[in-house]
């Protein structure tokens, strides 16, 4: 399986996915928290931006 590198770890390329909607990312093209990987919108934005957006 091809191998990519984030947050510091190695991935399986389709094992790299936003932590809320499932959505498969691209190393750098997404955001994190606790060291767990969001796509930057929706998902991050909503449960970790600023409210009332």
């Amino acid at each position: 399986a091809e191998k990519v590198s984030s947050l510091g770890k190695d991935w399986h390329k389709f094992c790299l996915k936003c932590e809320r909607c499932n959505k498969t990312l691209t190393p750098g093209g997404h955001a994190e928290h606790d060291g767990k990987p969001f796509c930057h919108k929706p998902c991050y934005a909503t449960l970790f931006g600023p409210k009332g957006m």
